[in-house]
């Protein structure tokens, strides 16, 4: 089998689309796998650090609603168009499975002029224009949120890394601290916004570190690879570690009790499948899919959710602090997350591609 996987940009479609391919490799190691990408996303790094073939093409910003104009962008959508076909001809393709993002919109194109089957997979509720573009000739549609708006989606759950999926978080906790040394008979915040990071998360943490520092939480505080920090918390303990980026977050999920965090679909796929409760705080932008995301989580127990224009200090201290302080409160929204998560989307799908 020859598959084309279509999901640049960012970590959201950049993970589920290497899911999927480790779960293939393992199902039929004689898989022949190609990623496609662009030169500005994260994939020119994750992908080759993964063992995996990457193809470039060319990026190309796409307007926000699906109309006849996107079909009549000139230039540079008919050259991406023309380097997809490129690639899904030079590697013989069978089937090309596509993630969303600037690179799967040429992608879908592509594959139809040349009658290849695409398989599209949609990890929000609310689809970006390139999976509403794909789903048009899509043999199968699946989602990763069971209120996806796609017709005829079928709700899989988000292909996630084994080491993720797998992980058994409790008897992994004292491993995970040390490693970022951490104690590990301490209350532990995870801080994160993603793989960039996000600026308001990081002020309000640190803010609230003094605080929480007092109260006996110890804090795991991943800034993001392109931020900084005007002054970094005074050593002492708790420990307040503070990261750019982490290659290892199945060891963050590990070593916390409770993260506070955004609301992508791919962090609450993680969340919930690892059973990590979370403060969330969905991204102000967008077409509204992170609320929609975290909503599902706080309905069913397993987290909190604060806009982005209401975090503060104090609110960490008076919300976050109080259940990092009850040991029943976050066993109980440990317990509703994990019943939220999804553990085998990546061989589900991997098991549909390589049944065509």
């Amino acid at each position: 089998m020859r598959v084309v996987l279509a999901g640049g940009g960012t970590a959201g479609h950049i993970e589920p689309a290497l899911a999927l391919a480790e779960a293939m490799r393992r199902l039929d190691p004689s898989s022949s796998i190609t990623c496609l990408g662009t030169e500005r996303g994260l994939e020119t790094r994750l992908v080759p650090a993964r063992g995996y073939d990457l193809q470039l093409i060319p990026a190309v910003p796409l307007p926000r609603t699906l109309t006849p104009a996107l079909l009549s962008m000139p230039g540079r959508l008919s050259g991406a168009i023309n380097a997809a076909a490129a690639v899904l001809d030079k590697v013989q393709a069978d089937v090309l499975v596509g993630f969303g993002g600037y690179v799967a919109a040429p992608a879908y194109l592509a594959a139809k002029r040349r009658g290849i089957p695409i398989i599209v997979h949609e990890a929000n509720p609310r689809p970006g224009l390139a999976n509403r573009l794909g789903a048009r000739y899509a043999a199968h549609i699946f989602s990763g949120h069971p209120e996806c708006s796609l017709p005829k989606a079928d709700y899989i759950g988000t292909p996630l890394r084994r080491e993720i999926a797998s992980l058994e978080r409790f008897s992994m906790g004292d491993k995970a601290r040390s490693w970022f040394g951490l104690q590990t008979d301490r209350p532990t915040l995870l801080v994160f916004g993603g793989s960039q990071g996000a600026r308001s998360l990081n002020h309000a943490a640190l803010a609230a570190a003094p605080t929480l520092r007092r109260a006996g939480v110890q804090v795991l505080h991943m800034l993001g690879p392109k931020n900084t920090l005007d002054e970094e918390p005074p050593p002492g303990d708790p420990q307040y570690v503070v990261l750019p980026y982490v290659d290892r977050m199945e060891l963050a999920y590990a070593a916390a009790d409770l993260a506070l965090c955004r609301a992508g679909a791919l962090t609450c796929a993680e969340l919930t499948a690892v059973g990590l409760p979370a403060a969330y705080v969905p991204l102000p932008i967008g077409n509204g899919e992170q609320r929609i995301n975290a909503a599902t989580i706080e309905r069913g127990g397993g987290g909190l959710m604060i806009d982005d224009s209401d975090l503060t200090p104090d609110w960490i201290i008076q919300n976050v602090l109080p259940i990092l302080r009850d040991p029943n409160r976050v066993a109980a929204m440990s317990e509703a997350a994990s019943a939220l998560g999804r553990k085998d989307a990546d061989v589900v799908l991997a098991r549909k591609v390589l049944s065509l």
